[in-house]
C-alpha cells in the first residue's frame, strides 16, 4: 500500500512542479520569439531552467509542510460543491 501512496504523492508532486515550468517555458519561447539570435536562445533557456527550479522547490516544500495530495485536492476543489455541503447540513437541521 505504501507504493501506491508514494506513486500519488509523486504525480501531485510533477503536477505542482509543472505549473511554473509551463510559464516558464511560455516566458522562454517569447523571448527567443522576440530575439532569435543565440543569446535569446540562451535566455530562453534559462527562463525556462529557472521555472523548472521554482516548480521543484514550491514542490518539495509542499510536499514537506502539507503533502501534495493535499495541496492538490484543495486546489482542485470546487467552490459549489463545498456550498452544497453546508447547505445539506442546514436542511438537516431544518428538518429536526
Amino acid at each position: 500500500m505504501k507504493i501506491l501512496t508514494w506513486i500519488t504523492s509523486f504525480i501531485a508532486w510533477l503536477q505542482i512542479v509543472f505549473s511554473p515550468l509551463f510559464f516558464g517555458c511560455v516566458f522562454g519561447l517569447i523571448v527567443y520569439g522576440i530575439y532569435p539570435t543565440t543569446t535569446g536562445l540562451v535566455v530562453g533557456i534559462l527562463i525556462a531552467a529557472l521555472g523548472l527550479i521554482a516548480g521543484i522547490i514550491f514542490a518539495t516544500r509542499v510536499w514537506k509542510k502539507k503533502g501534495t495530495v493535499d495541496f492538490i485536492s484543495r486546489v482542485s476543489a470546487s467552490p459549489e460543491l463545498d456550498d452544497l455541503e453546508k447547505d445539506g447540513k442546514t436542511m438537516q437541521k431544518q428538518k429536526e
